[in-house]
């Protein structure tokens, strides 16, 4: 499993993949690719979910530049 510092990389440099719900919340949001890297840069954990049903995953919460809460 990825640790909280791999996960914020790959915020920052975009190296993430959408999964689930989350294509679809991007776009209702209108959250674009550089807020998600803002976010990446200032994000703690909120959630650990070490056995979820699928696969580890976690809950980050950040901010963007204009302070735009988001979750991710």
């Amino acid at each position: 499993m990825k640790n909280i510092a791999e996960i914020k990389e790959e915020l920052i440099n975009n190296g993430y993949v959408h999964f689930l719900h989350s294509p679809s919340r991007v776009i209702e949001r209108n959250i674009s690719a550089e807020e998600i890297s803002e976010v990446g840069r200032n994000a703690i954990l909120i959630e650990d979910l070490p056995n979820d049903k699928y696969s580890p995953s976690c809950l980050l919460l950040g901010f963007t530049i204009d302070g735009l809460p988001i979750h991710i």
